[in-house]
């Protein structure tokens, strides 16, 4: 497994697009002159960037808006998502109301529905499983987790220069988890890659203010929880089956230690 496939972004980019996503318009020279930067290297991230060109915009002023804002609530996400709601408002759908939204929201973001049958099986198969999710936590906290954002089916692709497809997102306040849905009971090589290639994006757009958290969930599997070596680097990656996706949050948050 190639490591190197993972993406590696300046920390220009990082600091550029922190900046602009808190605030309603900024000039490349005011950019500079607050990151200590040259407007020529500020002009060069924002042009040259993928992510920046996929995630900014100029106005007729010059001024440089971000699409999604990295404080919360993250305004502009629910456009680049399939859903988009806090952990509440996703409970209290139905399974056909939230499928309609997805379906809805794939459609609005470009996400492929040709496959429809296997790929509404696949949803539905994720939505079970992030309500057993949630219905232990609300057994194991105080329930102050219905405030954390959700995210299905996050395509990041309009400007066709990038490709982040993440299955679902969940955003506490300090942790974003990057989960990647299999429906299969064993571990492969190239999906644990898959499940850690767009951290360096979600970095990017939440901000230094997040871990991001990323982590593949077998659903065709059970009672499985492991650490896979991410490559061949010192890093693990969680893997979980369905019913241990918990523990994924625990280990991150310490639920049971509280």
């Amino acid at each position: 497994m190639d490591r190197t496939r993972i993406p590696a972004f300046a920390e220009a980019e990082k600091r550029i697009y922190a900046l602009i996503s808190r605030h309603d318009g900024l000039r490349a020279r005011d950019i500079g002159e607050r990151l200590e930067l040259s407007r020529t290297d500020v002009n060069r991230e924002l042009y040259r960037s993928p992510l920046m060109r996929e995630l900014c915009y100029q106005d007729q002023g010059y001024r440089w808006h971000a699409l999604i804002r990295q404080a919360p609530v993250h305004e502009g996400l629910y456009e680049f998502s399939g859903y988009y709601g806090t952990v509440r408002e996703f409970r209290a759908l139905s399974g056909d109301e939230w499928l309609e939204r997805l379906t809805e929201g794939c459609r609005r973001n470009g996400r492929n529905l040709n496959d429809t049958r296997g790929l509404i099986h696949s949803f539905r198969d994720c939505r079970e499983t992030m309500l057993t999710l949630f219905d232990d936590l609300s057994r194991m906290t105080d329930g102050s987790f219905e405030d954390w954002e959700t995210a299905f089916e996050l395509r990041l692709n309009r400007g066709r220069m990038i490709r982040v497809y993440a299955d679902v997102l969940v955003i506490t306040k300090q942790k974003v988890f990057s989960l990647e849905f299999k429906m299969k009971d064993r571990v492969l090589e190239e999906e644990v890659l898959q499940a850690a290639k767009y951290v360096p994006y979600l970095e990017i757009i939440f901000g230094e203010g997040y871990d991001v958290i990323p982590a593949l969930v077998l659903t065709g599997a059970a009672d499985y929880y492991d650490h896979v070596p991410l490559g061949g680097t010192d890093a693990v990656l969680p893997v979980c089956s369905g019913d241990m996706l918990f523990n994924v949050f625990d280990e991150y948050l310490n639920f049971l230690q509280a």
